[in-house]
């Protein structure tokens, strides 16, 4: 599975993939899955800016992989890859994944030493998403 932060301008903030040999290829189906996200905020429109987040469900699934998205009140972009095969993952396990890396991400943008836009490099992160990734995975 992949785990992917992009911020409103689309470029990644945080990417981890398990396993690393098929980084490319969900590189590709994140990137690809940025069009759908697209589309259903602009589908929203005003009842984006109504909530404090958006959880966006399943973008689109492949023969492969299911791609999930998550949008935060300001426009930054989780989107998560996970295993076609893996059918014991209910929907709200994985809404609850967003809600936890949404905290997490919460927490890096209340360290006074980050700069906003910047790639992420977090000890405390990278284990939270390690974790969540060896659920989905």
């Amino acid at each position: 599975g992949s785990c992917d932060l992009l911020c409103s301008q689309n470029y990644p903030l945080y990417i981890r993939s398990v396993p690393t040999e098929n980084e490319l290829k969900f590189h590709y189906t994140v990137h690809t899955s940025l069009d759908v996200v697209d589309e259903k905020i602009s589908a929203m429109g005003k009842a984006l800016v109504d909530q404090r987040e958006l959880y966006l469900g399943l973008l689109y699934p492949t023969e492969d992989y299911k791609v999930y998205g998550y949008v935060t009140n300001s426009k930054v972009k989780f989107v998560m890859v996970v295993d076609s095969s893996n059918t014991a993952l209910r929907d709200n396990e994985i809404r609850s994944m967003f809600r936890k890396l949404h905290n997490s991400y919460t927490d890096i943008m209340c360290n006074p030493f980050y700069n906003p836009g910047d790639r992420i490099h977090s000890r405390a992160f990278d284990t939270m998403v390690n974790s969540m990734m060896m659920q989905v995975c």
